[in-house]
């Protein structure tokens, strides 16, 4: 590719980023948390039909996934869950096939008081669109999709099969991702541009899902001492928890990419839920968990010692050991993943990277998890995970920063052209 083509690329970028704004304004204006994506996929749907590309647009069967490595159990309603592909044909097959891929679910907002401005009302200010969703990762999914409109404003079109993907999940389970694989989509590399400050995902942790349910015994809280208060006993259970964190780092540090970070384990209890009545002592409590995992650990074996600690826990516990608490586990069960043997996609983005930065792409060493992971670890499929800078992801006022995204776009459309090929359109 000549830097004419690359120049006039990099315009079309630039005079379509307008419009791109207000398609993504569009897009986290739609309140699409979990289980109410459905919005979300029917704008991606029209956006990819408007663009003539073939559609695929199914609703998910979990039946269809539960055996597949990385399912996570679902828990709420999914009789309405969907996941939205368009498939870009060439005329010409010269390069090399390419997915490219979104998710459009968002976590939830939180008390609305707390946010300068509605979540769901996408301001631009600053250099920067507020909203939710609007850094992970409504903006890059369509910034995807702006990419190659681009190329094709420019005057060429890829010389290769392209699938454009909109999944949900991605913050629970990620079986989205999964039924697009369960599908039969597949291609020669993986591209995801999640917010990532401008640099290039090279590892990440998995994370288990997991819920505490503890049990207590009601009295009247003028008789406290004759009863055991539930809430009281899953704290118990939190602190042991959290020395089980405190092992896990330390055997972190014999990782050769997450020694380099000081805590990349983190367990958080994310939800409590218990009792009955401020003045009778709980009789049930239950704790939703987060914990993570690092590349090449077992899920299994470290769900067991997850069950472990809290059981010996538990027999510390007066209440506890007659009664044992149960766990149940109630999303993600993702392992950790590592980009390996991606040595052409990188080749090829570097270029784009240089072009539009300078320099080379810096390393993320990553303590979230992405859907990289079922491409990679599940079909040998190369993985690469970039995207814009921006801030307060899962916090109130989550922004991304417009300049950024305007990059990130423009290494995108330079990528897709290095590695799938063009001719004029």
């Amino acid at each position: 590719m000549n830097a004419e083509t690359q120049q006039r690329i990099l315009d079309a970028v630039d005079a379509g980023f307008e419009a791109q704004l207000a398609t993504t304004r569009d897009f986290v204006a739609i309140p699409s948390t979990r289980g109410a994506e459905g919005p979300c996929q029917d704008m991606i749907g029209d956006l990819l039909r408007e663009r003539g590309y073939e559609v695929d647009d199914w609703h998910i069967d979990v039946d269809d996934l539960k055996d597949l490595r990385g399912f996570g159990p679902i828990e709420h309603d999914f009789s309405k869950a969907r996941s939205v592909v368009g498939t870009y044909r060439p005329q010409t097959n010269d390069g090399k096939s390419l997915i490219l891929q979104g998710h459009c679910d968002v976590v939830p907002a939180g008390p609305l008081e707390l946010w300068d401005t509605p979540p769901f009302s996408p301001v631009i200010k600053d250099g920067k669109m507020f909203g939710r969703g609007a850094c992970d990762m409504k903006s890059g999914a369509i910034g995807a999709l702006y990419a190659l409109d681009a190329i094709k404003a420019a005057g060429f079109k890829p010389t290769a099969r392209i699938h454009f993907q909109s999944v949900i999940e991605e913050e629970s389970t990620g079986v989205g991702a999964l039924s697009t694989l369960q599908r039969g989509y597949r291609a020669d590399a993986c591209f995801i541009p999640e917010p990532t400050g401008g640099k290039m995902v090279r590892s990440q942790v998995g994370v288990i899902w997991f819920r505490l349910r503890v049990k207590g015994h009601p009295t009247h809280v003028a008789f406290a001492g004759s009863g055991a208060n539930a809430i009281m006993a899953a704290y118990h259970l939190i602190q042991a928890l959290q020395k089980l964190e405190i092992e896990w780092n330390e055997r972190a540090k014999a990782d050769r990419h997450f020694k380099t970070l000081n805590h990349p384990i983190n367990f958080n209890p994310g939800i409590i839920k218990g009792g009955d009545w401020a003045s009778s002592v709980p009789a049930w409590c239950d704790v939703d968990c987060r914990i993570a995992v690092l590349p090449g650990w077992s899920i299994a074996d470290h769900q067991k010692e997850i069950m472990a600690c809290v059981a010996a826990a538990a027999r510390n516990h007066r209440f506890l050991a007659n009664n044992p608490p149960e766990i149940e586990w109630s999303g993600f069960l993702s392992e950790g993943y590592e980009l390996t043997d991606a040595a052409a996609p990188e080749a090829a983005f570097a270029k784009a990277f240089g072009k539009v930065y300078g320099g080379v792409p810096e390393d993320l060493v990553f303590t979230a998890l992405t859907d990289t992971r079922f491409y990679g670890l599940n079909h040998g499929i190369p993985s690469l995970c970039f995207g814009a800078s921006g801030g307060e992801m899962h916090g109130f006022n989550e922004f991304v920063d417009l300049e950024s995204l305007k990059k990130t776009t423009k290494a995108m459309a330079l990528f897709i052209a290095e590695w799938c090929g063009l001719e004029k359109a």
